[in-house]
């Protein structure tokens, strides 16, 4: 069976993998950024002002909607 992709397709990415990398992570909220026009730059300062932690909370806040982190 073929099915068309859907729009809605899961985003998921694993924290403990490469993917979970603090500089992996800003480029994931760069390129999201662009996809729901939001301001890049805002978004990014906030994730830095603290640890690894707290960039986590951060991108869970503005893309929390549509990306899936894993522990």
């Amino acid at each position: 069976m073929i099915r068309e992709k859907s729009a809605l397709s899961e985003y998921v990415i694993d924290l403990t993998g490469p993917e979970g990398n603090a500089f992996c992570l800003i480029g994931h909220a760069r390129k999201l950024s662009e996809v729901f026009n939001l301001k890049a730059e805002d978004i990014i300062f906030e994730m830095t002002r603290g640890d690894y932690n707290n960039l986590i909370k951060v991108f869970d806040k503005h893309f929390g909607d549509y990306v899936i982190l894993e522990r």
